[in-house]
């Protein structure tokens, strides 16, 4: 591990994950560090998964600049790091005349902010496609380039491609403050030591304005967490094929029912504005609105198919929109910091932070080639991450021959997803080891089927206590603090103690 660096990037994000991966083009010395024990654990981690195409955000914004541009390579991105991504389309739902007011504005939007495609469909069509939909629709506004993903393994498989290109990546390593030269920043104070460098990426997500503070820049800007509650239903028992939205209101796109790359349908968020920035805990008021704003969309929805709930905190800052003559707050901040040398800020990166990540990311590469950072690009760039054999996508010959090879795979440990050991040994001896269980299913889904990790459990505490080489006791769920297991019982002590 150095202690001197080119570029070191706070935070394992989509947003910090992808600028790591664009940045290893170059020939510079990179570290990306994280404060959890893996990355995608903030609000990557906990989000609709959905790639929107770009007619929500007002004209003019960094929001609509940057939502547009990142739609538009997720294509490539999916192709070149091996991670599920469909480009589906989908539709906002109009109810009563005033919704469709709604629409012809949205559509006005999206025609400004360059979204191709967009097509009105009838109430009448809409309840011959989707017959469960609300009876009352009377327009919906059909946007072919949406899609859906895997976030977990967008963020995940980004950062490995930036591994394989030479970057470093420090977990549970926590940003304490800047070390400084006059006013330019030359590296950082961690909670495992002090970094040099010549320029300070700030991709801190709920906690970008602590850290610009932390520079001494833009005082005025702050961030406050927008908690989304959600549910997840049970893909056998409620199947659906697209992503509806209700109209937009002031607080945000409203509930959503969609489906999943993974075969579930999510519905949510909420959206209300919290004071602390780790509360990530579910409300029966919240879960309740989400219940009720769902069933506005499709009335015939019960609770009989949710197996799970959840709920994320998105970084809505107070940030203006850049653009002259645009009176609009809440936008985000992508920059190189004009008061101090060597800060790249990237804050408020609340939706549609997700489907802007890479865009963003392409945009620091160019604001430090505006700042005379001589970026030369390596010749053995290898923007191909290859994706690892997931025995639930495989055919049966495929399987054989897997197993043939490796018989590890052959052993199915998670019985809902249909993830074998083979699946979970990868996953610890990856370019980026998973090494709590959390992190494992953030890369094979298991534990996320109508058990959740009742049965697995168990087995992936062993496998992970065996490939690591460390005591069951130590394993975890998430990181520090987070044990499965507190000690072992009477029966095993006196086993132990008679040997």
């Amino acid at each position: 591990m150095n202690d001197i660096y080119d570029v070191i990037i706070i935070g394992g994000g989509i947003v910090g994950g992808m600028t790591a991966r664009f940045l290893s083009r170059y020939r510079l010395n990179i570290l990306l560090i994280e404060k959890e024990a893996d990355i995608c654990m903030g609000t990557t981690s906990a989000n609709t998964a959905l790639i929107h195409a770009g007619y929500d955000p007002l004209p003019g914004t960094l929001k609509a600049r940057y939502n547009v541009a990142g739609n538009a390579l997720w294509d490539t991105l999916s192709c070149e790091l091996g991670f599920k991504f469909r480009r589906q389309g989908d539709y906002v739902v109009a109810l009563n005349q005033d919704d469709v007011f709604a629409l012809l504005v949205l559509k006005d939007q999206g025609k400004q902010n360059g979204v191709p495609g967009l097509e009105m469909i009838a109430g009448e069509e809409m309840r011959r496609r989707y017959p469960m939909i609300n009876p009352d629709v009377v327009m919906a506004m059909w946007s072919p380039t949406a899609g859906i993903c895997d976030p977990f393994m967008a963020n995940i498989a980004a950062v490995e491609n930036a591994i394989q290109n030479g970057v470093e990546v420090m977990l549970e390593t926590e940003f304490h403050d800047f070390i400084f030269e006059d006013r330019r920043i030359i590296g950082i104070k961690t909670s495992r030591g002090d970094f040099h460098c010549r320029w300070v990426v700030n991709a801190a997500g709920l906690y970008a304005d602590e850290v610009m503070h932390k520079a001494g820049v833009r005082p005025e800007f702050h961030i406050k967490p927008r908690r989304g509650e959600y549910y997840i239903l049970d893909q056998a028992d409620f199947p659906l094929d697209t992503c509806l939205f209700p109209t937009p209101s002031t607080g945000g796109k409203g509930i959503v029912v969609t489906n999943s790359v993974h075969g579930n349908v999510v519905i949510g968020p909420t959206s209300h504005l919290i004071d602390d920035k780790e509360n990530r805990s579910v409300t029966p008021e919240g879960l309740d609105e989400v219940i009720n704003g769902a069933r506005k969309l499709i009335p015939s929805l019960n609770l009989k198919p949710i197996i799970s709930l959840f709920a994320g905190l998105r970084a809505y800052g107070n940030a203006s929109c850049p653009t002259p003559g645009i009176d609009y707050g809440h936008d985000f901040i992508v920059e190189v910091c004009k008061d101090v040398q060597g800060l790249v800020n990237l804050g408020g990166i609340e939706s549609p932070g997700l489907t802007s990540a890479p865009a963003i990311a392409l945009e620091v590469v160019e604001l430090l080639k505006e700042a005379g950072e001589p970026l030369v690009e390596k010749k053995d760039w290898n923007p191909i991450r290859q994706a690892r054999p997931r025995f639930e996508d495989l055919s049966h010959h495929e399987r054989a021959e897997l197993i043939a090879k490796d018989p590890r795979y052959g052993r199915v440990v998670c019985r809902c997803e249909t993830v074998t050991e083979g699946e979970i040994i990868a996953e610890i001896h990856a370019p980026l080891p998973a090494r709590t269980y959390d992190a494992i299913k953030r890369r094979t889904w298991l534990g996320t089927g109508r058990c959740l990790g009742g049965f697995d459990m168990p087995r992936v505490v062993a496998i992970l206590a065996r490939e690591l080489g460390v005591s069951p006791l130590e394993v975890s769920k998430k990181g520090n603090g987070s044990a499965f297991l507190t000690g072992i019982t009477k029966e095993q002590a006196e086993v132990k103690n008679d040997d």
